[in-house]
């Protein structure tokens, strides 16, 4: 079938909900519609496009070859228009059921995660939020695809099709080992660079944003290990001598869950780090998008209330970064 003229696109939707439940029953009940009326569908569908589509198999139905073709642009088809259907529809967090899928670096979501489902749970209960990994080298691709629906991480200024906020203002603490040589004596650069420093890199990459700082101020530090998982840290910090450089909130938290000691940068990488900050972006087809201008408003507001809960003590007395 070349000609879309006469073609029934509701049957689309019947499409759809056959290839993701693989069941002709299942698809009935997603669809809210009667178990004949999905196979009268089928059979339309069948008689336009000229192929069998879905096979009779146990427990169910198989796809054809052309309808694993199909699958992917009709679902993509039905999630655009879903999408533009949202963006101008009446948005009430407290009776809507739409799902979020939003992409985090693993910094943001310790930070940000636990109060933005604290508000969910009390202003918008039916509401779901998926949080996917991002960082630098992927956060773009995730919105490009539509497999996130907006970024927060440490960003660069993305395309202009994208929106970009700024959020928290960071700074950088030193963890180390209680008894940790660093701990003594005046913390120049030379003595930061002197010891092994654990990156935490879930992408793999072994320039992280603290050597592109070091070499903007001419130096090098020397990586003792690259781990993927936080959770990994504070053992190996514990059982060696490396450091890690890692954002001061999260420092302090991991300080005082395991014990270990924090200390501030030398001033002249503290300097160099100071307009450090934490960025959403978003794809500009979602700016009119009233579930998704919600949701921004709410990460937003939450960001500026981690700023507020920001201590007034920080690492080692006198010698602590504020954020």
């Amino acid at each position: 079938m070349k000609d879309l003229s006469a073609f029934d696109l509701n049957l689309l939707r019947v499409f759809d909900a056959v290839a993701r439940e693989r069941h002709v029953t299942r698809a009935a009940a997603r669809l809210n519609l009667s178990q004949p009326a999905v196979s009268n569908a089928l059979n339309r569908l069948r008689a336009s496009l000229g192929d069998e589509l879905f096979l009779r198999a146990p427990g169910g139905v198989e796809p054809t070859s052309l309808a694993l073709a199909l699958m992917r642009p009709v679902e993509e088809m039905l999630d655009r228009l879903q999408e533009t259907l949202a963006a101008t529809a009446p948005f009430d967090p407290a009776t809507s059921d739409r799902v979020f899928t939003i992409a985090f670096s693993e910094y943001a979501e310790a930070v940000l995660a636990p109060p933005l489902f604290a508000r969910l749970a009390t202003e918008a209960p039916g509401i779901l939020v998926a949080i996917r990994h991002a960082d630098r080298t992927n956060a773009t691709a995730l919105l490009e695809s539509n497999e996130a629906q907006l970024a927060i991480a440490m960003l660069a200024e993305p395309a202009a099709l994208y929106t970009r906020l700024r959020l928290l203002p960071e700074a950088f603490t030193i963890l180390a080992r209680p008894g940790h040589p660093l701990l003594e004596g005046e913390l120049t650069v030379e003595r930061y660079v002197s010891f092994p420093h654990l990156l935490h890199s879930p992408n793999g990459s072994r320039d992280g944003a603290m050597d592109r700082v070091l070499r903007d101020l001419g130096r090098t530090r020397r990586l003792g290990a690259v781990v993927a998982h936080l959770s990994a840290v504070p053992a190996i910090l514990l059982g060696t001598d490396m450091v890690m450089t890692l954002s001061s909130r999260l420092a302090r938290q991991m300080a005082a869950a395991h014990g270990l000691e924090t200390l501030a940068l030398p001033p002249d990488v503290a300097e160099a780090t100071q307009h450090t900050r934490l960025s959403m972006i978003f794809h500009r087809r979602f700016e009119a998008d009233q579930g998704h201008a919600w949701l921004r408003r709410l990460l937003l507001a939450l960001a500026r209330e981690v700023v507020a809960d920001i201590p007034a003590e920080g690492a080692r007395g006198s010698r602590a970064v504020a954020d």
